[in-house]
């Protein structure tokens, strides 16, 4: 989110389709081989212009990449429930206080909602205090949790678990939604009141003033050819319990794995039902693949009777932020604030974040519509600055909130994993509510705690039998995920040379694994002497799990073209 000064605005974009069509006539073509060797001789694999800048190709040295640029008051990059809800706050006080203010908001998904993906199991406050009249508006929520269910799993049975009254899982006066709806419903309030809504439009780099501070954004470039130039289920109706939410740890992941499972039933008017399994990215076994224990874990006695009867009508994968209350960094800076998910406002015990990223949103609204008019709104030459927004993140119910759990997470780093963390919570959240004088540190960053290869177990998981599990590439295809096919990979490398001589070599290419939608894959080369990195970007979900978990942290994830990407459906 950037407070105030210049940006580059979405007509660019209509100006460099044009330039497309006029670069195809006079660009000279190469053709982008796909095979990459291990021996000492690299191919190119990256061709992003982030990794091989265009001042440095002479094939763009003839061609004019004019740039358009406008004026904002405050422009709010990504369309999520943080972003949004700041735009509806800010033009809130703009009207209410009768000044004239131009929020502009840029979203890289095609629809405001397309990238949304979650359970969702959502506490409204934040919806009460930006919309009290929220049902009066239509909001769409339907489905107010009436069953809360917790259990740890085992391999055939399913032990449960009180959920005690202040406890972090419990949802009492929560509602299950269907997220991407919400988030459309809140775009639909933005442009009401007035906010510029931009989708389709991918902020991909940050401009400054000559002081060092932002004063705006600008949209990625289009028109470059390729070498540089949870699920929803339909279930039987017999088994639909609208209002229950089920949760779970333990099996199939070992108790040093963190993780856990969620299954929602919707009241939407047919027996839908969401369903999700998270793993904490510090696993340490690299032969663990998310997907396959998410479809193995389908099959648990106490999960596969829900689904037999039932038919899979979605798909998509996300990272979360699980730093919680010691990963939150500094949320401002000359020229801009971070928002949402972005800092790591998420509550990680109860796995909710949309209550948190929207308030996080009205907070830097009502500060920035202070400091823009408290001086009469005399020019500035450099970005506004807004440090009292940490000041108000603080004094918030949002930090009472996340310092409370702060130890939950860490905890299950002990030698009980998992069980240590869940007596952790009982002894001394449950009793003291995270009034502890200390505070549990993390174990470093997720990519670090993997271990070799060498030093673990390949893990067999069964073939998918087409009915309650799936193959991945049927699974990515429900997603709805497209993008343009003649762009350069937006999954750039730092070092083409990594991924077989380091990643393979030592910790047999987790990114085949770790990736939930089928993007890295090691092909043998044609020669038939030693293997090669093949990206299919096409794939991609956009959940950034590989700029996390990658060990070498070689793989640097930019924004592709604006509009690409997956097209969830009220996910």
């Amino acid at each position: 989110m950037w407070s105030a000064g210049y940006r580059c605005t979405p007509q660019v974009h209509r100006y460099l389709h044009v330039l497309k069509a006029i670069q195809k006539e006079f660009l000279p073509f190469l053709v982008c081989t796909k095979r990459y060797a291990s021996s000492s001789s690299i191919s190119r694999i990256t061709t992003h212009y982030t990794i091989h800048p265009r001042d440095k190709d002479s094939r763009w040295k003839e061609v004019n990449m004019e740039r358009f640029a406008d004026e904002a008051d405050v422009v709010i990059v990504g369309g999520g429930p943080a972003g949004l809800s700041a735009a509806i706050r800010l033009k809130q006080l703009a009207g209410r206080h009768d000044k004239e203010l131009r929020v502009c908001l840029v979203e890289k998904a095609a629809q405001i909602g397309g990238h949304i993906l979650s359970g969702a199991c959502l506490d409204p406050k934040a919806l009460v205090e930006l919309f009290p009249d929220w049902k009066d508006r239509g909001a769409p929520l339907h489905t107010p949790v009436n069953e809360d269910v917790f259990g740890i799993l085992t391999e055939k049975n399913r032990i449960p678990v009180p959920l005690l009254p202040g406890l972090p899982m419990r949802n009492h006066g929560n509602y299950i939604v269907r997220l991407g709806h919400l988030v459309r419903w809140l775009g639909e309030q933005a442009e009401e009141l007035g906010v510029e809504l931009y989708p389709g439009y991918a902020a991909s780099e940050i401009l400054f003033h000559e002081d060092g501070s932002i004063k705006g954004i600008s949209t990625n470039d289009v028109g470059i050819h390729k070498d540089g130039s949870p699920k929803l289920w339909i279930i039987d109706e017999n088994l639909w319990r609208p209002g229950r939410v089920e949760h779970s740890v333990g099996w199939p992941l070992d108790r040093h794995t963190y993780g856990g499972s969620f299954l929602y039933h919707l009241n939407e008017g047919e027996p839908l039902v969401a369903l999700g399994f998270v793993v904490g990215l510090d696993y340490q076994n690299p032969y663990l693949n998310p997907f396959k224990e998410f479809q193995r874990w389908k099959h648990h006695p106490s999960v596969a009777p829900t689904l037999e009867e039932g038919k899979r009508i979605a798909y998509g994968a996300r990272a979360l932020n699980e730093g919680g209350f010691q990963s939150i960094p500094r949320l401002s800076f000359p020229g801009g604030l971070l928002i949402g998910c972005s800092p790591g406002l998420m509550n990680v015990p109860k796995i909710k974040g949309t209550h948190t990223a929207m308030k996080s949103g009205m907070i830097a609204a009502e500060t920035i519509f202070k400091k823009l008019f408290e001086h009469n709104r005399q020019p500035v030459t450099q970005g506004l600055h807004v440090p009292e927004y940490d000041v108000e993140i603080r004094n918030s119910w949002i930090w009472k909130e996340l310092y409370a759990v702060r130890n939950i997470r860490p905890s299950c780093h002990g030698p009980l994993g998992v069980y240590g963390g869940m007596i952790y919570t009982g002894i001394f959240y449950w009793i003291f509510r995270g009034l502890e004088p200390w505070t549990l540190k993390h174990k470093g960053a997720d990519y670090s705690q993997l271990k070799s290869a060498k030093d673990c177990t390949p893990i067999d998981y069964p073939k998918p039998d087409g009915k309650i599990s799936f193959d991945l590439l049927s699974s990515v295809a429900l997603s709805g995920t497209n993008h343009e096919d003649d762009q350069p990979a937006h999954l750039t490398l730092l070092d083409d040379s990594i991924p077989v001589n380091r990643n393979l070599a030592e910790f047999d290419g987790p990114e085949q694994r770790f990736c939930p939608a089928g993007v890295y894959e090691y092909v043998p080369l044609e020669s038939g002497n030693g293997m090669r990195l093949q990206i299919n970007a096409q794939n991609c979900v956009h959940c950034k799990t590989c700029d996390i978990k990658d060990p070498s942290q070689n793989i640097n994830w930019v924004v592709p073209e604006g509009g690409g990407g997956p097209a969830y459906n009220g996910m």
